[in-house]
């Protein structure tokens, strides 16, 4: 159960770096702004916008990495995981709720499984 705990929270961070890439190099690219519905109008005015976003999403996958690879000590390891996670969980609620509603989905549902499966395999 902790090795899928693990695998999971790799994948959330993983897809923080692909949001990372659309939203900082690929937002004005056909690809971008199909991804995110978005006009060449739209993107050009709000690309500054989106590197920001996607900066943002990178720290957050460079938190669960530091935990996953670089943190010995099991509890800080659990902590730092669990406090990754949970941003990401009220990120993805505050975009579902203000911008996106299928945010909650892409972005929150691979991070609400992660942390649930993290309390479950480290629960004493």
């Amino acid at each position: 159960m902790k090795l899928a705990a693990l695998i999971l929270t790799g994948f959330v961070a993983v897809e923080h770096v692909l949001i990372l890439i659309l939203e900082m190099f690929l937002w004005q690219t056909e690809m971008g702004m199909r991804v995110f519905k978005l006009t060449p109008e739209t993107a050009a005015i709000t690309a500054t916008l989106a590197k920001n976003q996607g900066l943002y999403n990178g720290f957050l996958a460079a938190g669960l990495f530091w935990a996953l690879f670089f943190i010995k000590d099991a509890s800080q390891k659990y902590q730092t995981i669990l406090f990754f996670l949970i941003c990401i969980v009220i990120a993805a609620i505050f975009g579902s709720a203000t911008a996106k509603f299928s945010i909650i989905f892409t972005q929150g549902s691979p991070a609400i499984l992660a942390l649930l499966i993290t309390l479950i395999a480290n629960k004493k």
